[in-house]
């Protein structure tokens, strides 16, 4: 919708297009300005900024150590968030990717603790398969609410990740429990044919999945009669209808796929970092998607991007608290800063800013 705005000697003015080098450098500007917003808070405290932000980037990306570290700590938010920009795209306010990703770990326990015994070349599959159904069936249930009865997805999504964390910690003191971790909450472990591979560190097979994925989705948007027709439907649903887009069945479909990423994570989560079930097993992933999404523009390709950024601001500030004795949550601060900069950056990528 267009936008005229005035204040004072200010005018926003809709772009008719985006200058490929703007669209470019406003993320990483946004970024870098959000770097420089919190050097006050950083020297508040005591400690050089440029010294504080070389410890945080040599925590993340310093040594092969924190590499992995890094690669292992944005795997997951690589698929919440692509689970986000999938919904957001047909404006489907999807805020239960936390309870979407503890569905796909609860899948994966429930399959690869013996239940079953495969080779890993159709164990881990499985897992998967399981794990995609169990988040996309999850977030079917706010879907057809609100297709049938118009109930609002953000309550009802928001609300479900409550009822699944409680039957997480139903599963793992219950039925679930693993009777040799000593009184501990948590599941059985994986059995070693359902295990991800390794491929640095602690980084694993999902960090390869989620790449895929994110190729895979980017192709859907851009190349298949199904993101074509999300993207209209998020653009305007009313002319999506008049178009003769079946508006439910496309937001069914949606709901299916976002969740079903959500839930990929959580079984990457459990076969390929943790190898149990816990109540801990996500300090929040569901919920930083958004962020990871939003900061990538919902582009599937720029969700990898933000993710491995907000990973590496986690991990590098951990590295920083540990070695410059800074509090850890400065990692929420820049990230919010990083967030609140990206959103003006998409502003400013759509609208000329006039001086009169």
């Amino acid at each position: 919708m267009p936008l005229n705005f005035r204040l004072s000697q200010i005018r926003l003015e809709p772009r008719e297009s985006t200058p490929l080098w703007l669209a470019v450098v406003a993320p990483l500007g946004a970024i870098v300005a959000a770097l420089i917003l919190c050097v006050p808070l950083v020297s508040w405290t005591g400690v050089s900024p440029f010294q504080s932000y070389g410890v945080m980037l040599k925590g993340a990306i310093g040594s092969g150590f924190a590499l992995s570290e890094t690669l292992s700590r944005a795997t997951p938010l690589m698929f919440t968030g692509l689970a986000v920009a999938v919904a957001f795209r047909a404006k489907l306010w999807n805020i239960g990717a936390e309870g979407q990703f503890y569905m796909g770990a609860i899948a994966a326990t429930l399959i690869g603790t013996g239940l079953i015994t495969l080779p890993p070349i159709l164990m881990i599959p499985l897992l998967l398969i399981a794990g995609f159904l169990f988040g996309g069936l999850l977030l079917l249930l706010p879907a057809v609410l609100k297709t049938k009865l118009s109930v609002d997805e953000v309550v009802t999504t928001l609300l479900l990740n409550f009822v699944v964390l409680l039957f997480v910690g139903y599963l793992v003191e219950g039925p679930l429990k693993d009777p040799s971790a000593l009184g501990w909450p948590q599941a059985v472990p994986i059995i070693a044919q359902g295990a991800f591979p390794k491929l640095l560190g602690r980084s694993h097979l999902g960090l390869i999945i989620a790449i895929i994925s994110a190729f895979l989705v980017w192709l859907l948007n851009d190349r298949a009669v199904l993101g074509y027709r999300m993207k209209a439907i998020g653009a305007n649903q009313i002319a999506a209808r008049f178009a003769g887009i079946p508006i439910d069945r496309i937001i069914l479909a949606t709901a299916l796929l976002s969740g079903g990423l959500a839930g990929m994570g959580g079984v990457g989560e459990v076969a390929g970092l943790r190898g149990y079930l816990s109540l801990d097993l996500s300090p929040g992933f569901g919920y930083t998607g958004i962020i990871v999404a939003m900061l990538a523009q919902l582009h599937p390709i720029g969700v990898l991007a933000s993710a491995f950024f907000i990973a590496a601001i986690y991990v590098g500030a951990d590295a920083m608290s540990r070695a410059a004795n800074l509090p850890s949550y400065l990692a929420d601060v820049i990230v919010s800063a990083s967030l609140l900069c990206m959103l003006v950056s998409i502003l400013l990528t759509r609208y000329r800013v006039r001086w009169k």
